[in-house]
C-alpha cells in the first residue's frame, strides 16, 4: 500500500490537478488513525443527490468504523460526460489507494481509465451489463463492488397492492443511461404479469423531465433509480400532486423526498456494505478480481403518507403495518 508521502504530493497538486473537474473539495476529512499505516481514497460520484450522497457516507462510516487513516479525495462529474472523463483521467495519473465510483456511468469512467489500482462501485444496477466486471461471481479485473438492482417486480406490486384498479403505469428515464434501460424492462415484464400496460416517456438532462411527466396519462408514475430523473424528482411531485398520480419512486430516500411508496434497500447501508469491502481489500489484501459482486438482501417497506394525502391515495393499512416505523413519513 502506497504510504503517508504520497498524501503529501497529493495535496501539493490537487488544486492544479482537479481545477476544472467538478471537485467538491480537494482532501476533505480523515479518520482517526489506528495503526500508523494511512490511505487516500479518491470518492467520485455522477451527480448529487440524496441516494448517491447516503451511499458515500456510509462507505466513508464504515471505513472509519474499521479505525483506518484514510484522507477521502471527494470528485463530482455533476451529470456531464466530458467531467466524467476529467476525473477518470485525473485518478489514473495519481497515487491513490483505492478509488470509488457511484452510478453506472462514473463506474464505466474509471473502468475504461484506471488499472492500476483497486476500483469499488456502488449504486451500479446492471454491473455485468454495463461491461465492468465478466460476471458478478468472478469480476476477474481491477474493479468489483455493489449493485443497487432494486425489487422491481415487488416494487410494480405493492403499486397494485396500494391501488388494485391501476391500469397503467408511466416510466420516466434517460433513454441512453443503460442502468435504467434495464430496469424499464423489468417494469414491463413485472407489469404484464399483472395486466398493467407501461407508458415510456424519455429525457436527455434534468430540464425534460417536467415536461416528460406532464406528457404521461398513466394511473401511476413510476421512477426508477436514474440519476437524472432523480435529480429532477421534484418536478415529478409536482407533475403527481396537480394531476393526482400517485409517484412510486425506486428507493426510500426519494420517498423521504415526497414519492409515496417503495420496497427498496438502503442507500447508505449499500455504501457502508462497499466500505467493508474497501477496508477488506486495504487490511487484508483481498484481490478485487475474485470479490463477488454484492447486494443488499434486506427489503424495507417506505411509506410517505403525507404525498400520499396530497396525491389523493389512502394506503391500505396491511401496507402499512408491514413498514418499519422509521420508515414511514408523516
Amino acid at each position: 500500500m502506497k504510504k503517508t508521502r504520497h498524501l503529501l504530493a497529493l495535496a501539493a497538486s490537487a488544486a492544479l490537478v482537479l481545477a476544472g473537474c467538478g471537485s467538491d473539495s480537494d482532501s476533505d476529512s480523515e479518520t482517526t488513525a489506528a495503526g500508523g499505516e494511512s490511505y487516500s481514497i479518491a470518492v467520485t460520484q455522477i451527480v448529487t443527490h440524496a441516494s448517491l450522497d447516503a451511499s458515500i457516507q456510509g462507505f466513508k462510516d464504515a471505513i472509519e468504523d474499521a479505525g483506518l487513516d484514510v484522507t477521502f479525495d471527494d470528485q463530482n462529474a455533476n451529470n456531464d460526460q466530458t467531467i466524467v472523463a476529467s476525473i477518470s483521467g485525473a485518478v489514473a495519473s495519481r497515487d491513490y489507494d483505492l478509488a470509488l465510483a457511484v452510478g453506472t456511468p462514473m463506474a464505466q469512467g474509471l473502468a475504461q481509465s484506471v488499472t492500476n489500482i483497486p476500483v469499488l462501485f456502488t449504486a451500479v444496477t446492471d454491473p455485468a451489463g454495463a461491461g465492468l466486471v465478466d460476471t458478478l461471481d468472478a469480476p476477474g479485473g481491477n474493479i468489483t463492488g455493489t449493485s443497487d438492482a432494486n425489487p422491481v417486480e415487488e416494487q410494480i406490486g405493492l403499486i397494485k397492492e396500494i391501488d388494485p384498479d391501476v391500469e397503467t403505469i408511466g416510466v420516466i428515464y434517460h433513454s441512453g443511461e443503460p442502468n435504467s434501460q434495464v430496469q424499464v424492462d423489468w417494469v414491463k415484464e413485472a407489469a404484464a404479469d399483472l395486466d398493467i400496460t407501461v407508458e415510456e416517456a424519455t429525457v436527455i438532462n434534468t430540464s425534460e423531465v417536467q415536461q416528460a411527466a406532464n406528457s404521461l396519462d398513466v394511473d401511476a408514475i413510476y421512477v426508477p433509480t436514474d440519476n437524472t430523473v432523480v435529480s429532477a424528482l421534484d418536478s415529478v411531485l409536482q407533475v403527481g400532486e396537480s394531476k393526482g398520480i400517485p409517484v412510486y419512486p425506486a428507493e426510500g430516500d426519494s420517498v423521504a423526498n415526497g414519492g409515496l411508496a417503495t420496497y427498496g434497500i438502503s442507500y447508505y447501508d449499500l455504501g457502508y456494505q462497499t466500505g467493508e469491502m474497501a477496508v477488506r481489500i486495504l487490511v487484508d489484501g483481498a484481490d478485487p478480481a475474485s470479490m463477488a459482486v454484492e447486494t443488499q438482501q434486506d427489503l424495507l417497506v417506505y411509506l410517505n403518507l403525507d404525498a400520499a394525502e396530497r396525491m389523493g391515495v389512502t394506503i391500505p393499512q396491511a401496507v402499512i403495518d408491514r413498514a418499519e416505523p422509521e420508515n414511514i413519513i408523516e
